[in-house]
């Protein structure tokens, strides 16, 4: 395949691993949620609310369900951090950037939680002490990686795709190394 669709098929690979390494970290954070009792975080709320105002275009509440609204596009933005992460570790490897399991699985997390903390301080959402004393987050989000790491290199990211009849994007992701 050329340098085009290889790239391609890598941002794909990428993206869909991201995608798995998000369900991971979701469902990590939903068991940590009800482990604890501890309710979940308005930050991604806040942060979204925030940049569209920032921007100019405030969050719509026709009906008065704002907080409802704010809540929804604060997951939406997680889910898109998460894919948008594993399509960008994704390209670091097709470039040659290599990295044991763990390390990458690490790597990904650190770089998964700047996407998403260091936001929240540049608008004030949350304190830079509080997101560095968060031990748990860095597990959390580096237990997702792992996971989306061992999908990618182990079964080829692609295998998702079976169900869609895209075997193509599978046997690629396998055989390129585009993931």
């Amino acid at each position: 395949m050329g340098t085009r669709a290889g790239m391609i098929q890598s941002i794909v690979c990428g993206g869909m691993a991201g995608a798995a390494g998000t369900t991971v970290l979701n469902a990590v954070t939903y068991a940590d949620m009800a482990w604890r009792g501890r309710p979940s975080s308005d930050a991604p709320a806040q942060v979204v609310e925030q940049i569209a105002r920032d921007i100019g275009y405030p969050v719509p509440d026709p009906e008065g369900n704002l907080d409802n609204r704010l809540s929804g596009l604060g997951a939406l933005s997680g889910i898109a951090v998460g894919c948008g992460t594993g399509m960008a570790v994704s390209v670091l490897r097709r470039a040659g950037a290599r990295m044991p399991w763990w390390l990458g699985g690490l790597a990904t997390g650190v770089l998964a939680m700047a996407a998403t903390d260091l936001p929240m301080a540049r608008l004030g959402v949350r304190r830079p002490a509080d997101l560095v004393g968060e031990g748990l987050d860095v597990g959390r989000r580096s237990a997702s990686a792992v996971r989306a790491g061992h999908v990618r290199d182990r079964h080829g990211v692609g295998a998702f795709s079976v169900r869609l009849g895209r075997r193509e994007v599978r046997d690629h992701c396998r055989e390129s190394g585009a993931t």
